[in-house]
């Protein structure tokens, strides 16, 4: 699933599209995670101005636009397997593009094999569902402070934690397991117990992590790519997601996993000792 790092790379690849006109609109498949809008077309003649992400959401805004559910924006959301690229509009077409932006320049596609995304209107109903979401992670509201003060009475394990998009947004399965492991904190530790300069170290690493993950370019594990058709390379970096019963990089302890919330998560039983833990909610 395309994390935080990968939407982030896929809305600045997208930067050539601001300033131009949309020239035509095809919704080639309008069942998605939510029905792509019957009204998309009103799109056509109207002019990018500017993009913007909000945790795993892109929004497009354009100038005058204006609809019946709607102010001037567009949602998009990749889901578990969407991509945006930018392609010639003779480009032949592939399996499960679905929606086809042309702009006046280049032609905006929206990929998506297993249909969990969408392409809707910022709405009333899609505004309502980003003002619940918590802060950004790399922003001053995401502090340690602000993180000790959300963990210290909750008895969840910590990397499931710090994945709830109630307590902050964008840190998915990959970069939580890499912030767990440079923080020497094991993914089943309490939330609570947690000290605050370990805290400190947490928020820090998580900053650290998934800025170098957006310099690189995301983590192409299947087939993410940005909006140029281009890999991202921070997989090459990974210490522990994806590496179960290899050597730890710094102990050469094999690394090993465990079920957290219906999903692996890989860790190194020397560096990331767990110890004696009250049970886990």
């Amino acid at each position: 699933m395309p994390e935080l790092p990968e939407v982030e790379t896929t809305k600045t690849s997208l930067k050539p599209l601001i300033g131009q006109r949309v020239t035509a609109i095809e919704v080639r498949q309008p069942s998605m995670r939510w029905p792509v809008p019957s009204d998309l077309g009103l799109l056509q003649g109207q002019t990018l101005v500017s993009l913007e992400r909000r945790a795993k959401y892109i929004l497009a805004h354009f100038k005058h636009l204006q609809t019946d559910q709607a102010g001037n924006s567009l949602l998009l959301h990749l889901g578990m397997s969407g991509s945006l690229m930018l392609v010639p509009a003779e480009q032949l077409l592939r399996k499960h593009d679905h929606v086809l932006i042309s702009f006046e320049h280049t032609q905006l596609r929206y990929h998506d094999p297993r249909r969990f995304g969408a392409v809707m209107w910022l709405d009333q109903d899609s505004q309502s569902l980003l003002a619940k979401l918590a802060p950004e992670p790399l922003t001053d509201d995401f502090n340690a402070d602000y993180l000790f003060d959300k963990l210290k009475n909750k008895n969840l394990a910590i990397k499931a934690a710090i994945m709830d998009n109630h307590l902050v947004v964008g840190v998915g399965n990959i970069y939580a397991t890499e912030a767990l492991f440079h923080t020497h904190i094991h993914p089943l530790r309490p939330a609570k117990s947690l000290s605050k300069d370990e805290v400190i170290s947490l928020t820090s690493e998580i900053k650290r992590i998934l800025t170098a993950a957006i310099a690189l370019g995301g983590s192409t594990l299947r087939d993410y790519v940005n909006g140029m058709g281009e890999n991202g390379y921070f997989q090459q970096t990974l210490d522990v997601y994806g590496r179960a019963k290899q050597p730890c990089h710094q102990c050469h302890t094999l690394i090993e996993t465990v079920k957290i919330g219906q999903r692996a998560s890989s860790y190194c039983p020397k560096c990331q000792p767990l110890g004696t833990v009250a049970s886990i909610d």
